[in-house]
């Protein structure tokens, strides 16, 4: 085991499956020489030379197609685009061509890409640099989309994205970049600062996609969260003395509704929290099999505790998010039903 941050143990896993592949090749704006603008590809260029990890022009659209054509040529790219943000250019090639090679091609070709991006707020970014658009992607049969919330999770993720034979989109919290929070939104976290170092194992394993993980036991409420919003949840759990039980869903597609299910069945209570914005966010889907699977067993109307409808807005970044108070308050709401 190897104490490091999420950023390292992102690195760590492209170092490792750079290793044990030689068809893994990454390549995306400023990830060669530079390291990635966030240092996640730091010394693979040095390690692997510029044939394995190269830069490529701005230009998403350019980016992604390009990974599509060597991964129906038979390599594994796995590419970055430099925020979330930046990745609408890119969409139609994602949508049209990457989820749609191997249903369209009858299987004669598969799109093992994985697209690596920043996601959320944290670091004074605005509108442009914070965005959190999982929602655009999990509605695209075809895509697998992965959020982690710790260094373990980031490395055993990436390499199951990057050995996987469809295109993954996986989404990366910056807010978690240099390890977890304690939930609250004090404090900015930016690419250059320390926090606590998360546990790692060294060399090859991974974490299936697909499976969700209870990261707190509890029977009186379910919390479902992703990415960020699992530490918020923790500390709204604890400053509320409310018995949560904390699903970190971590791959919300393919999502794992058996772990929701066993867990709301037995709590008879629910509160989905999520970063992005409540009209036609990720949370609105994660309702609706709750409600079609549990109801009979629901003692309170499920809440949701979300980001905004609005443009991000960067004057009010930490009142954007949803915090403790926010989550506490929904916990409560759903108790006194």
């Amino acid at each position: 085991m190897s104490r490091m941050t999420m950023i390292e143990a992102i690195r760590d896993a492209m170092d490792v499956m750079m290793g044990k592949n030689d068809d893994v090749v990454v390549f995306g704006e400023d990830v060669g020489y530079f390291g990635g603008v966030f240092r996640c590809t730091h010394g693979l260029q040095e390690k692997y030379g510029r044939n394995r990890c190269f830069d490529a022009p701005i230009n998403e659209s350019g980016i992604v197609g390009a990974a599509i054509g060597m991964a129906a040529y038979g390599l594994r790219p796995c590419v970055e685009v430099q925020f979330a943000d930046y990745v609408y250019p890119a969409y139609d090639q994602i949508v049209s061509e990457a989820a749609r090679l191997r249903y369209r091609s009858a299987g004669d070709f598969t799109a093992p890409i994985t697209i690596r991006m920043p996601t959320g707020g944290g670091i004074f970014g605005g509108q442009t640099h914070s965005q959190s658009p999982e929602a655009v992607f999990t509605q695209v049969s075809g895509l697998k989309v992965v959020v982690p919330s710790n260094p373990a999770d980031a490395k055993g993720l990436l390499i199951s994205a990057i050995e996987d034979d469809d295109p993954v989109i996986y989404l990366e919290p910056k807010r978690l970049y240099n390890g977890p929070f304690d939930g609250h939104h004090d404090q900015p976290v930016t690419p250059w600062s320390k926090h606590e170092l998360g546990e790692v194992p060294d060399g090859y394993y991974n974490v299936p996609l697909g499976k969700a993980k209870v990261t707190r036991e509890g029977a009186d409420v379910t919390i479902i969260a992703y990415g960020t919003m699992v530490y918020v949840a923790e500390a709204a759990a604890k400053e509320t003395g409310i018995d949560a039980e904390i699903i970190d869903l971590r791959c919300l597609l393919p999502l794992d509704e058996e772990t929701i299910i066993a867990s709301v069945k037995k709590t008879g209570r629910c509160v989905v929290v999520h970063e992005a914005t409540l009209t036609s966010g990720f949370g609105g889907e994660l309702l609706s099999r709750v409600q079609e699977t549990c109801f009979y067993h629901l003692e309170a109307p499920i809440q949701r505790v979300t980001g905004w409808d609005t443009p991000y807005p960067h004057a009010q970044e930490w009142a954007y998010f949803p915090g403790p108070e926010r989550v506490g308050r929904a916990l409560e709401k759903v108790m006194e039903a």
